[in-house]
């Protein structure tokens, strides 16, 4: 009577909680979150968002040593069992008595496909019993080789991997049917705990638990134990390179995606411009520098922008560290660019019949009470342009813009890509209006490409699941922005910045060219300059916009410009850059003379007067200068540094 009572409140139980299993069947029909993986223009994983899903797989299309591994840690009896495994399950029962707490759990790899697949997480009762009714399901339904594909497809793995193929793609680059038999262990030890025993995390625990995994297939008769030692030797060879990188770069992408496909309901490839040792070499020499120098400094932060001259982002590192703050200093930061806005300045000059050769007084004015300065208040009297450029000179940078029309250069910063407000007082050519890094430098990519205009940009091609092409980059930028002979003029002066200006710490192996940068009380240096092969922009300051000590675009921003671009073009040829003479030519060897600092406060203002006389001269033509008679500019002529 005891017997059949049991067996009728046993059927009960049973009754009561499979009233409200799933259906086995809709597995093949179960959703999930679309996963986007960008990866970089030399096929470096950079980050991956959503669920993660490798390739489908079957046992077959495996080498024997991974399934071998899953089996020898978790259920080496699944092929003898019917889902449930009474044997185990009495085993982790007296082990747990034991030990006085839960150490062993008896669940079989179908009830985990189950639990994965169906079930929450919860320590319940009610979940523990449904487990095992799906499991028996489960076995009924599918054969043993097909729960143990399910299991490989859908199981976590960490860092977003859903299925042994993707957490083989994820930390080690490569299919799950091209892992040694170390990463086959050091994947199926992930299945105890995937954010404890994550390489990513911890290479120490992953390699202790890989380890482990190791003997287990050695006590199973899966593998020799000489096998295992040579596994362990050779683990050096295949390290995982898990987790995200440039992920300042990564969230910009993001942030894009739907504008390209529309709204992301398939997993999505994006190839992105990025070059993975460009942005390990930015980012290591910003860390580097300002750990360096930053506290004697005053300076907390800084940021890098690396562009081909097409626009394309080779770098993006958006601040000191990413775990700390999330803000992109690099394309959300608007700040005042001081000297870094004087090219736009120029050009508007050449574009008003200037030359580099063209003569001002480099002197004291005043423009209705406002009064630029140069650093320390020193003067240079009767100067070229050129000579204005590279020693950084504001006074000759405001009566250039007077000369040509402040429209006339908000529209030039504007035709080069300057996207946000220009404020067209006098003080423009100084700097005042604020831009982003990325912005700045990719204006400058006019004057290192030929004299287009272009757009920044981060993706190649987006392609959906299978590889279908979804999207793939046509075109260019916005054509023509700078005439030639103009473009000439404006490299050999940027050309002098870096040669015997301002810029004199950013010479590197070959022509370059660039402006120094610094904003009122030292709150913002920068340095942005280019060759041939690549435009890179540098910012330095504080967040909350307090003064450094007396950090100029000369010094920390052209210091951390040489270090990344020596090392981006390490190996590389170099390229001719239009107007500066021959690529070869040592620019350290230039006869260097003496320059001032360039301002430390390009918006410093002073109180009082009107224009003094000669500089009302220099913003018209007098009769004495009609008189004079000047040469025609040409290229690998000039005063100074030819």
């Amino acid at each position: 009577m005891l017997a059949i009572w049991a067996g009728v409140i046993l059927t009960g139980v049973i009754a009561w909680y499979a009233y409200d299993l799933p259906d086995v069947n809709s597995i093949e029909q179960m959703t999930r979150r679309p996963s986007i993986r960008l990866v970089s223009a030399d096929g470096v994983q950079l980050a991956s968002y959503g669920d993660f899903y490798g390739e489908p797989i079957t046992l077959k299309d495996l080498p024997p040593h991974l399934p071998q591994a899953i089996l020898a840690i978790e259920d080496r009896r699944f092929y003898n069992h019917f889902g449930l495994d009474v044997l185990g399950i009495a085993r982790a029962m007296v082990t747990n008595i034991r030990k006085g707490r839960f150490v062993q759990g008896g669940s079989t790899l179908t009830q985990q496909l189950a639990k994965n697949l169906f079930l929450s997480p919860d320590r319940t009762l009610k979940r523990k019993i449904q487990e095992a009714l799906l499991a028996l399901r489960l076995e009924q339904r599918f054969t043993k080789d097909q729960i143990f594909a399910l299991y490989m497809n859908r199981v976590f793995l960490g860092t977003g991997s859903y299925g042994f193929d993707a957490a083989a793609r994820q930390y080690f680059g490569k299919p799950a049917s091209k892992v040694s038999l170390y990463e086959a262990a050091l994947l199926a030890g992930l299945l105890k705990a995937p954010s404890r025993y994550n390489p990513a995390r911890s290479t120490e625990r992953a390699d202790t638990r890989t380890a482990l995994v190791l003997g287990a297939m050695v006590d199973a008769g899966f593998i020799s134990e000489a096998e295992a030692k040579q596994s362990l030797k050779a683990k050096a060879r295949g390290r995982p390179r898990a987790g995200r990188q440039a992920r300042y770069f990564a969230d910009w992408i993001m942030r894009q995606i739907e504008g390209y496909v529309g709204a992301v309901d398939d997993d999505l490839t994006i190839i992105t411009t990025l070059n993975a040792h460009t942005q390990k070499v930015a980012e290591r020499e910003l860390t580097v520098l300002l750990d360096e120098e930053g506290k004697a400094n005053s300076v907390e932060q800084g940021a890098v922008i690396v562009l081909a001259p097409d626009g394309a982002v080779r770098a993006m590192v958006g601040g000191r560290n990413y775990v700390s703050s999330q803000f992109n200093r690099s394309t959300q930061a608007l700040r005042q660019p001081g000297s870094a806005f004087k090219p736009f300045v120029f050009l508007a000059g050449l574009e008003h019949g200037l030359t580099p050769d063209s003569r001002m007084i480099d002197g004291p004015l005043r423009i209705k009470g406002w009064a630029p300065r140069n650093y320390g208040g020193r003067y240079y009297g009767d100067v070229t342009l050129r000579e204005a450029m590279a020693r950084s000179m504001n006074s000759v940078a405001v009566q250039v813009s007077e000369k040509s029309g402040r429209e006339n250069v908000a529209e030039v910063a504007r035709r080069l890509g300057i996207s946000s407000k220009i404020d067209t007082s006098a003080s423009i050519a100084l700097g005042t209006s604020e831009v982003t890094l990325l912005d700045l430098t990719g204006a400058y990519a006019a004057f290192a490409n030929g004299g287009s205009g272009v757009w920044p940009f981060g993706v190649e091609e987006i392609r959906g699941r299978g590889g279908k092409l979804l999207f793939r980059r046509d075109g260019a930028g916005t054509g023509r922005v700078i005439a030639k002979e103009r473009l000439l003029m404006m490299n050999d002066m940027l050309s002098s910045v870096v040669s015997w200006g301002t810029g004199k710490a950013a010479q590197i192996d070959r022509r370059a060219a660039g402006k120094t940068g610094t904003s009122q009380d030292f709150r913002d240096a920068w340095f942005v300059g280019y060759t041939g092969e690549l435009v890179t922009g540098v910012w330095f300051g504080n967040d909350n916009g307090a003064p450094m000590n007396k950090v100029t675009g000369g010094s920390l921003p052209a210091q951390l410009w040489k270090r990344v671009m020596s090392s981006a073009l390490e190996g590389v040829a170099p390229q001719v850059l239009p107007g500066t003479g021959p690529t070869s030519a040592p620019v350290g060897a230039i006869a260097a003379v003496d320059s001032a600092e360039e301002s430390a406060s390009d918006a410093a203002q002073d109180q009082g007067g009107g224009f003094i006389g000669r500089i009302l001269r220099n913003l018209g033509v007098s009769d004495s200068e009609k008189k004079r008679e000047r040469p025609k500019w040409e290229p690998f002529k000039n005063d100074r540094d030819r």
